[in-house]
């Protein structure tokens, strides 16, 4: 049976602060075929102070004089905003997502209605944040950029711990770091976090390009989670690390044609093979005319096409024997 993989197009912050721009990411990610399209719900006051600094990656593609609180506080979305874009997804038939990155935004999404709650990277060292969605009992997924497995390990036992049972988590291998490098991706890590934990296992990518996503699919991950934008070239702190429209419909697309060619893992004979298993095998045929009592031998016996007669694995059990009849070459014997 086909594992279908839970596709989360993150939009992130790349609306800028435009409820139009959100709902035409909503339109793109609906039409793309991803499963769920993913906003961040924050409060900038709540999530940073006055002199927090912002990330290299966050300098290069924004205004590198303003602190990491004003660039934030642009890119809040209100409750009425969340409330429209649930209802557009809606009208797109794609599901409305969002990450919390507080208490108390944890709390209007619940109210909202949503009931999946996605813990990024940052937070999955704030224990009462755990805890407060721990509580909820709700599935969980988390991602584990800059987490070592002792991180991941302290995450599952306070979320187990406040009362959601380890069989509603999902652990996201992620690198934080926009664009990811290729060299730091290490994704078998992915597995070992099954491995080791016994929970499912997915893929938060933020390298560029589809390639690593689809890579994650094949090695286990059960959920995909990507950045897109409408252009690169929109100014914010996470454009350039995004794909674009054709690229995220390139990507889902061919993590269905995996998902589908992953099969069940038994290996058989399909019904195409079948057509072309006596075309492409052999048979054991004359190699030169052999007269009725002659012997078959290696200088009379070859294999080739079709494979419609005696297979040549049969080799040792025709040769010796008494030909019973007339041959002429490449007559299958």
């Amino acid at each position: 049976m086909t594992q279908r993989t839970l596709i989360i197009a993150e939009a992130g912050v790349n609306h800028n602060g435009d409820i139009k721009l959100a709902k035409k990411l909503i339109d793109v990610a609906a039409e793309a075929g991803a499963d769920l399209v993913k906003f961040q719900t924050f409060s900038a006051y709540r999530l940073v102070t006055q002199s927090a600094v912002k990330a290299d990656y966050q300098a290069r593609t924004t205004e590198r004089c303003e602190s990491q609180l004003t660039m934030l506080r642009r890119l809040e979305l209100t409750d009425g905003m969340h409330r429209e874009l649930i209802e557009h997804c809606a009208l797109r038939n794609i599901g409305f997502f969002s990450t919390p990155f507080d208490i108390e935004s944890v709390d209007l999404l619940l109210s909202l209605g949503q009931n999946l709650f996605k813990i990024p990277s940052g937070e999955i060292t704030n224990l009462p944040y755990l805890r407060h969605i721990g509580r909820l009992g709700q599935p969980v997924i988390f991602s584990t950029g800059m987490a070592i497995m002792g991180d991941i390990e302290a995450a599952i036992d306070a979320l187990e711990q406040a009362g959601t049972a380890r069989s509603k988590m999902t652990v996201l291998h992620c690198t934080t770091e926009y664009p990811t490098p290729m060299e730091e991706v290490n994704l078998r890590a992915m597995q070992s976090i099954h491995r080791a934990f016994g929970v499912a296992v997915g893929y938060s990518d933020h390298t560029q390009g589809i390639e690593v996503a689809i890579a994650a699919v094949a090695l286990g991950a059960t959920v995909i989670e990507k950045h897109f934008t409408l252009d690169r070239n929109l100014p914010g702190p996470d454009h350039k690390a995004s794909l674009e429209p054709q690229e995220l419909k390139a990507m889902v697309l061919a993590i269905r044609n995996i998902e589908v060619a992953l099969g069940d893992g038994i290996k058989r004979l399909t019904s195409s093979e079948a057509q072309n298993k006596p075309v492409a095998r052999k048979s054991l045929v004359a190699s030169q005319a052999i007269k009725e009592g002659e012997l078959f031998s290696a200088q009379n016996v070859t294999a080739k096409r079709p494979g419609t007669g005696i297979s040549p694995m049969r080799w040792d059990e025709i040769i010796g024997e008494a030909a019973r009849k007339d041959y002429n070459e490449d007559d299958l014997i």
